[in-house]
């Protein structure tokens, strides 16, 4: 099985290795990091670099599809070759899946067209814009279609769409593998849950 994930100028690291972390120990599978140009792919903080292997059109038909989210997905969000590959993938794709604003690119390209998809919670009314209907649970499944909210809910969400692939057993034994069993410091990793001043402050920080 073949798992393409985009990385692109201005990627959340932990939507795209999240998800990796987790697929990459699938039996028979490889993940392959793809860019419409390949090579080196700053984080959004500029600190880390991602490294693309192959281009899209080298990918054109993967079994899963993974669109990590990130500051640069506000430019991609208008890429044409960018949004034909989605289309593309997503006719023959098993599975097409998005962590935190790769939604929004699913988006634009027209795949959550009237379905369920969720995002990072500062952009739900924008994912709304753009046709899908915004909900705010963790991970949402329509389908073939798997989207997750914020940045670390691409584990949760890899994690859902591993026992779909291989089994519940698989997906448990990975989540052991990694060791994640989250125990937060603060229980305030939610809008639902977080204080307003806090969210006022996250808001400053985005």
């Amino acid at each position: 099985m073949n798992v393409a994930i985009p990385i692109f100028d201005g990627i959340t690291a932990l939507d795209a290795i999240g998800p990796y972390e987790v697929l990459s120990r699938l039996p028979r599978t490889r993940v392959h990091f793809v860019a419409a140009e390949p090579g080196l792919k700053r984080t959004e903080t500029g600190m880390l670099a991602l490294h693309a292997d192959a281009t899209l059109s080298a990918l054109a038909h993967p079994d899963v599809v993974v669109f990590p989210g990130g500051f640069g997905t506000r430019a991609l969000m208008t890429d044409e070759q960018v949004l034909a590959w989605v289309r593309t993938a997503h006719e023959s794709s098993q599975w097409t899946t998005s962590v935190c604003t790769g939604a929004l690119v699913l988006a634009a390209a027209g795949v959550l067209d009237g379905l369920e998809a969720t995002t990072h919670w500062l952009l739900l009314d924008k994912l709304g814009e753009l046709g899908a209907t915004p909900v705010t649970r963790r991970v949402v499944e329509q389908g073939k279609i798997i989207t997750a909210a914020g940045v670390s809910s691409g584990i949760d969400m890899a994690l859902t769409l591993a026992a779909r692939i291989a089994g519940e057993d698989i997906a448990r034994a990975i989540q052991l593998g990694i060791e994640y069993d989250p125990q937060p410091p603060f229980d305030g990793g939610s809008v639902a849950k977080a204080s307003p001043e806090i969210i006022e402050l996250a808001r400053g920080r985005s």
